[in-house]
């Protein structure tokens, strides 16, 4: 399964549906009274649609973009009325995103309140592109913590001459820990402009290569989604391609893979997440298990007749050893606990060497002991 998280969709705003009144002007515009795309833009979505279709992608997410925050009295879901208006594709799945351009103005905030949950709970994903170095620590540290307001996915200004802010290690890997994942758009590569900065063309490249190098080295290839970001048909790569591509900034084979396809998907199953409190996928059940009866064995007569010889009391033979002849004793003690051998069967009545006499039980003196009694009679 294959997935373009960024499908960059744009819609024509009738004139005159956002003019400032006459009185009161210091108020804000009034709502738009309706976003409408053209049959000219439908026929190129579709278009696009066709290709990544045929490029074997499942998984499509329509980007809408809008700068600086979220104005209830202006922000209107432009996506809705477009998936109405789509032809239904068996086996590509459709999602909607919302990307938010943080700049200087939207440091204060940019709308993610709990008072603007309505306007964002129709979006499957949130998207962030800070362009300072004020709203790029926000965005990891505060805006990544699971809530119904979570930032799933970090863009980067990828084409621009310089990255306007330093990836710092610590703030990277906080966003990766909270579940964020850092996006490269692949249009850079090609000369495109993904996120509507820089001038196009071979600077544009040599910008993109330059930053999205970087990603790599700070992220290590973690927590890195792939996605399209392009405004045409001719644009578009395949996911094998965009594999190559990857691997080409010091990234894994694998990890290149997983950029387009596990982690992507990973991502989605977070963002389902979003809408329940403090992320949890569903309500927790408690499951108490069953208790299960283990068969009971009924013992055979082998098995008693054992257990009836092992319970017995040995009061025939208390101690086996003791019903042996003496003469099969390998070795035979004294009452002083030396040890001495038997003598030889064919001398019974041998006195020497200190062995035992296994018919009288008398110990036979050794040689040195019987020279030594001889003297001491001698003495006497």
């Amino acid at each position: 399964m294959h997935f373009d998280l960024n499908f960059p969709v744009t819609a024509s705003v009738p004139p005159g549906s956002s003019v400032q009144p006459k009185k009161n002007k210091g108020k804000q515009p009034q709502q738009l009274s309706s976003i409408a795309f053209t049959p000219a833009q439908i026929k190129a979505i579709e278009a696009r649609l066709d290709v990544l279709e045929h490029l074997g992608y499942n998984v499509v997410a329509f980007n809408q973009t809008i700068h600086k925050k979220i104005d209830p009295k202006t922000h209107v879901n432009i996506l809705d009325g477009l998936l109405t208006q789509l032809r239904a594709r068996p086996g590509v799945v459709f999602l909607k995103r919302l990307t938010i351009v943080l700049d200087e103005d939207s440091e204060k905030g940019f709308g993610l309140a709990n008072a603007n949950t309505s306007l964002v709970e129709p979006y499957d994903l949130i998207a962030l592109l800070p362009t300072t170095s004020a709203t790029f620590s926000l965005a990891c540290l505060t805006h990544s913590l699971p809530s119904p307001l979570t930032a799933h996915i970090i863009a980067l200004p990828l084409t621009l001459p310089r990255l306007p802010f330093h990836l710092k290690h610590t703030l990277v890997r906080t966003a990766i820990k909270n579940g964020a994942v850092f996006e490269i758009n692949y249009a850079g590569a090609i000369g495109r402009e993904s996120d509507g900065s820089g001038d196009g063309g071979t600077n544009t490249k040599r910008n993109w290569w330059a930053a999205a190098r970087e990603v790599v080295r700070v992220t290590k290839g973690k927590s890195i989604v792939v996605s399209g970001g392009v405004a045409s048909e001719a644009d578009y790569r395949g996911p094998k391609d965009i594999v190559n591509l990857i691997t080409l900034l010091d990234l894994a084979q694998h990890l290149a893979h997983d950029a387009s396809t596990v982690v992507p998907k990973s991502l989605i199953l977070r963002a389902q997440a979003r809408k329940t409190y403090r992320a949890v996928l569903s309500e927790p059940r408690l499951v108490i298990p069953e208790v299960t009866k283990v068969p009971s064995v009924q013992p055979t007569k082998d098995d008693e007749n054992s257990r009836d010889i092992v319970n017995s009391p040995q009061t025939s033979h208390p101690n086996p050893t003791s019903t042996l002849p003496q003469s099969d004793h390998p070795i035979l003690r004294d009452p002083l606990g030396s040890k001495k051998r038997p003598c030889a069967e064919d001398d019974p009545e041998s006195t020497t060497n200190g062995c035992v006499n296994s018919k009288t039980g008398e110990v036979a003196l050794t040689e040195g002991e019987s020279s030594r009694k001889n003297k001491k009679k001698r003495g006497k």
